[in-house]
């Protein structure tokens, strides 16, 4: 039996009447104790007074820190079970958080800062969190750098829809797109695993979102060079720099903190298709500043400008009438551009391609990338301009055709195109000579070459003038045959009477087809009708008529005939010329 219950006489007394209710019996309930904690009478004995035991529990609750829920607090490590960290927080009860939550685990005894979410759960354990006490902490820093506009360090670990994810110690960010660099990067996955410093831009720390900017930083880096730079970029300096982008007209050059343009025409003398061939993305290139326009925030860059001037003395290099040859770089509808060495071009003329031939495109003569010989007409160093003559490699042949082709030669030539007033006759490749009208027939008077010749026909003809220096041949058709003018009087005498067709009416009369192509007229006063106007009021075209010969005229080669009779037969009207002026086959 305890003392306190072995001292009935003391429960007695008046004064024990006046104690603290557990002092009157072992079994009471208990009291409520300066410090809000309940006291149980039966666990302590008389020989401690209340005031001692008061002092004691003050003790006891003095183990136990003064935490509260929301903060930050420190812990020790007790154990390290599978899944899970047990830590005393100094509170009543051990709390404990999940193993993954932390980086590298922990040893037991080692202090780790926790997130006291509760005091207790519904098991009377402690809620703790690692991994929202490190966020807390980080995100401290990350407001005072925001505050402060001070760039923090951070690294890109995954690409996302419209940006990439950055670790920001240890908390992720966002950096959009448009803020990884000064310029679009083609291919973000190769900054993956890069660290780089990033200006804050955007904080929520309700919703736990950070937006970060690489391009505010480079664009301060930018300012700061461009600044410095624009004290020491002079005209005519000779600077290097990085090739930063590609367009078709040229690149543009970062010169370490300020882009210039190099045009594709200040990349080399020679002929440039496209930038690529000269210079690429990422590589180092040295060029000569050739204009500042600060206003305008333009610099204008040269490459060649470094290099020796091609066309300086090109006149005493290349004399008029030396045989040279080059490469066809670029044709136009007027002629041939030829490169005789890089930066040195020169012009082929369409009219100085061939002598014979009518070029009407320098690409039937010449293509692309053909290497050819040509000789130097004309030198213009101030105008960079140098004229060349293909046609000049091999002797005029317009020139030997008056001993080749002396007049009155016969031959046989090819008809390759008719025109109102003749034919076009090739006697020899790229040679053609004319037929004019008036020399296709002795007797018919031609109206239109296609009467007489046909475009391709084979035709016997006659030289009867070569001009070499306007390259003219005059051919004859007629001449080609004997002059039936010479014996038309035995042919057709005075009084002969023979059958003919009407194939044109004149104002004054008709001609009339006699066959063997002979034509001859007859007055209207010969057509055997009275009081008529016109030919037209007696005779058809096509119509069939009877004549006899009145007139043979040899030396103006004329015959006159009257109509003595109009025939019952069909009237067939005269097939008209085809009149096909096509331009000849090249």
């Amino acid at each position: 039996m305890s003392e306190l219950s072995a001292a009935p006489s003391d429960l007695d007394t008046p004064a024990a009447s006046d104690e603290s209710p557990r002092r009157r019996s072992a079994h009471t309930e208990g009291s409520m104790s300066s410090t809000g904690l309940m006291v149980r009478a039966d666990l302590y004995d008389e020989e401690y007074s209340e005031d001692e035991y008061e002092q004691m529990l003050s003790m006891y609750e003095g183990t136990m820190a003064s935490i509260a829920e929301g903060e930050i607090v420190k812990s020790k490590v007790l154990r390290i079970t599978e899944n899970a960290v047990i830590l005393d927080v100094g509170f009543k009860s051990e709390g404990s958080v999940a193993l993954d939550e932390f980086k590298e685990p922990p040893a037991v005894g080692d202090e780790v800062e926790v997130f006291l979410e509760h005091l207790e759960d519904q098991e009377g354990a402690v809620v703790l969190s690692k991994k929202k006490a490190d966020f807390m902490r980080v995100w401290e820093r990350i407001r005072v750098a925001h505050e402060a506009d001070e760039p923090v360090e951070g690294t890109l670990v995954k690409k996302i829809k419209g940006g990439v994810v950055v670790n920001l110690m240890g908390v992720d960010a966002f950096l959009p797109g448009s803020q990884i660099a000064l310029r679009r990067v083609p291919n973000i996955d190769e900054l993956l695993g890069q660290t780089y410093e990033f200006k804050i831009i955007k904080l929520n720390k309700r919703r736990r979102n950070i937006v970060v900017s690489r391009r505010v930083i480079l664009e301060n880096e930018r300012a700061h060079k461009r600044e410095h730079l624009m004290k020491e970029l002079l005209v005519g300096q000779v600077r290097k720099g990085v090739v930063k982008n590609i367009t078709d007209f040229g690149a543009f050059i970062d010169l370490g903190g300020i882009d210039g343009l190099l045009h594709i025409t200040d990349m080399s003398y020679g002929r440039v298709s496209h930038p690529t061939e000269m210079v690429a993305i990422g590589r180092e290139v040295e060029v000569k500043i050739l204009d500042i326009d600060w206003q305008r925030e333009r610099i204008s860059l040269g490459m060649k400008q470094l290099q020796e001037y091609p066309w300086k003395d090109v006149a005493a290099k290349y004399p008029v009438g030396t045989r040279v040859q080059g490469k066809v770089v670029s044709i136009t509808n007027y002629g041939a551009f030829v490169e005789l060495e890089p930066g040195i071009e020169g012009l082929v003329h369409i009219s100085e391609m061939s002598w014979t031939r009518n070029v009407r495109h320098p690409s039937k003569i010449v293509s692309i990338g053909e290497t050819i010989e040509a000789v130097v007409l004309k030198v213009d160093e101030s105008e960079e301009k140098i004229s060349l003559g293909m046609k000049q490699t091999e002797q005029d042949p317009w020139m030997i055709l008056p001993q080749k082709f002396p007049v009155g030669t016969r031959l046989q030539g090819k008809v390759r195109n008719l025109t109102s007033f003749g034919a076009f006759v090739e006697i020899e490749p790229g040679i053609d000579g004319l037929i004019h009208i008036s020399d296709m027939s002795w007797t018919k008077r031609v109206q239109h070459p296609s009467e007489v010749v046909k475009k391709g026909d084979a035709v016997n003809v006659v030289i009867l003038n070569i001009d070499g220096e306007n390259k003219r041949i005059s051919l004859g058709l007629k001449q080609a045959e004997e002059d039936p003018w010479l014996r038309i009087g035995e042919i057709l005498p005075v009084g002969h009477e023979l059958r003919g067709r009407a194939v044109r009416l004149m104002d004054k009369g008709v001609v009339i087809d006699l066959g063997n192509d002979l034509e001859a007229f007859a007055p209207m006063s010969q057509l055997g009708v009275a009081n008529i106007d016109n030919p037209g009021d007696a005779v058809k075209e096509g119509q069939p008529l009877d004549v006899k010969v009145i007139e043979v005229d040899p030396i103006h080669h004329r015959i006159v005939v009257a109509v003595i009779g109009y025939p019952d037969e069909p009237i067939i009207p005269p097939v008209k010329p085809d009149f096909d002026e096509s331009p000849a086959d090249e």
